[in-house]
């Protein structure tokens, strides 16, 4: 679907449909009221007889109203004065194109200029959220079913606005395009069958990724590399499966050489069985998401790629698959990691960090500014913050606190955890340096104190996204695309874009 920006009377142009927002109390803001005059009052005389009552995302479709050049209007409600908050405003704009979706039309307009959101008074933020839904309600996944979803015939969409706003716009409606192709390849290989994504699968995605995007550098390590580099955790979880582990190196330079990159890490684990240490069996298809870390920071590269962000960015994606077998590793082995510490393995379900806290040391070799992790890491992270919101750690506030102000800006939102030294005592072993699991208490906390360990040489940050990668069961279950919008902002951020 194409957006684009205009400043231009609502009342003059010419439209399948054109969406007008209405106040609660028969209150109309300037663009109702332009179309109401043009109309001869058509819009006033409903709102007495109290066809619409103005709550925010309420609609009424009009047709063929006298002095518009638009077939349709569709009236939007919007709720009383104060502004709307960002999730009103993302429930009112898939409302609306709900409704589009439904139309005849091959385009429409959207006036929505005069809804106030919380926190977003310049046109940027608001335009920015507008945009992002209307472009990811669009996702489909439809590539296994015989029967493919009916092409839709709202092919573009027009965003009105004040001439002061318009470039502000324009600019919302760049990053949130790239950010919504950035999240459809993230729910795309989130999507994708086990059966087909495995980790050289992802090696070629890759490598398919470099061929297009010439300053792309794109290195794939095989499991013979893995091990020669000493990476004894990492090699031991993909050990078991007949899928050998790939770790993917993908170098974007888009800054000076002078400057230091930024480096995003992603859990690839593209079905995590649990190993000897077997998963429930009810629900465990969903564990092909295992690998939305590395699949969030593909649709981040993805993103950065297509506004070609002036940053130096490495992307490492640590992708196996955890299956049991004869030669799986078991509870109670003990592996020598890349950094020479020592883990014992009380537990094959927790795999995950085995993969990264090598690929954090790997890390090291880029002399970083800074490091964040993305993994689908604990069930504990669930219970702690539900679906809604990603658990977020790390060893320096600075770089929290920008994770955080980009989750918030962006409507993809994180939450600090402690990292306190008492935690740490948790992963204490009586034969190796450290435990993989620290008991039932605060696991999503001890998981984050196991990777702090492999982290000390550079500022770092930890999300874990295991309550908000996917959402589970039911017709709407599916890669959920996140946190591409948080990491994105937060890389935005950096470029000063």
């Amino acid at each position: 679907m194409e957006l684009v920006v205009k400043s231009v009377a609502a009342v003059s142009v010419k439209t399948a449909t054109l969406v007008v927002p209405v106040g609660e109390g028969r209150k109309l803001g300037a663009t109702a009221k332009a179309v109401d005059q043009a109309t001869e009052g058509a819009i006033s005389a409903l709102l007495k007889r109290g066809d619409l009552a103005g709550k925010p995302g309420q609609t009424l479709l009009l047709h063929s109203l006298p002095g518009l050049k638009a077939e349709r209007v569709l009236l939007v409600g919007s709720g009383k004065d104060e502004a709307l908050g960002d999730r009103a405003w993302r429930k009112l704009v898939a409302s609306v194109a709900g409704v589009l979706k439904g139309l005849g039309g091959g385009d429409a307009v959207l006036a929505l200029d005069d809804i106030a959101v919380t926190g977003r008074d310049g046109h940027y933020g608001k335009y920015r959220l507008l945009a992002e839904t209307l472009l990811d309600g669009t996702y489909v996944f439809d590539r296994y079913k015989s029967q493919k979803a009916e092409p839709r015939a709202l092919k573009k969409v027009t965003l009105l606005t004040a001439k002061a706003g318009q470039a502000e716009a324009e600019r919302a409606v760049k990053h949130a395009s790239a950010i919504a192709t950035g999240m459809a390849f993230t729910r795309d290989l989130g999507n994708l069958p086990p059966n087909v994504c495995h980790p050289s699968f992802l090696a070629e995605q890759a490598k398919d990724l470099g061929k297009v995007h010439k300053g792309l550098k794109v290195e794939v390590l095989d499991e013979k590399k893995i091990k020669d580099l000493g990476m004894g955790a990492f090699y031991a979880v993909g050990q078991g499966s007949d899928q050998p582990p790939r770790l993917i190196v993908m170098q974007y330079q888009g800054g000076k050489k002078s400057e230091k990159p930024f480096v995003l890490v992603g859990k690839g684990i593209t079905f995590d069985t649990g190993g000897i240490s077997l998963k429930p069996g009810a629900g465990m298809d969903e564990m092909k998401y295992d690998m939305c870390g590395a699949a969030s920071v593909f649709g981040t590269l993805r993103a950065v790629l297509e506004l070609q962000l002036p940053i130096n960015l490495v992307c490492l994606l640590a992708c196996a698959e955890n299956m049991p077998s004869g030669g799986a590793t078991r509870p109670g082995d003990i592996v020598t990691t890349m950094s020479g510490q020592t883990v014992e393995i009380l537990n094959t379900d927790a795999e995950g960090r085995l993969v990264l806290c090598d690929t954090l040391t790997y890390a090291e070799r880029f002399k970083p500014q800074a490091v964040i992790d993305i993994a689908t890491l604990t069930g504990a992270c669930i219970v702690a913050l539900g679906s809604h919101t990603s658990g977020l750690m790390g060893n320096d506030d600075e770089l929290v606190g920008q994770l955080l102000d980009a989750g918030k800006r962006a409507d993809d939102r994180a939450w600090q955890l402690p990292l306190f030294d008492e935690y740490q005592e948790q992963l204490d072993s009586p034969f190796a340096d450290i435990a993989n699991i620290g008991g039932p208490k605060a696991g999503t906390i001890t998981a984050g104190c196991f990777l702090s360990r492999f982290a000390k040489a550079y500022h770092w940050a930890h999300l874990d996204i295991a309550g908000t990668a996917w959402i589970s069961g039911g017709k709407d279950k599916g890669a959920s695309g996140r946190p591409v919008p948080l990491l994105t902002q937060y890389l935005l951020d950096r470029a000063g874009a």
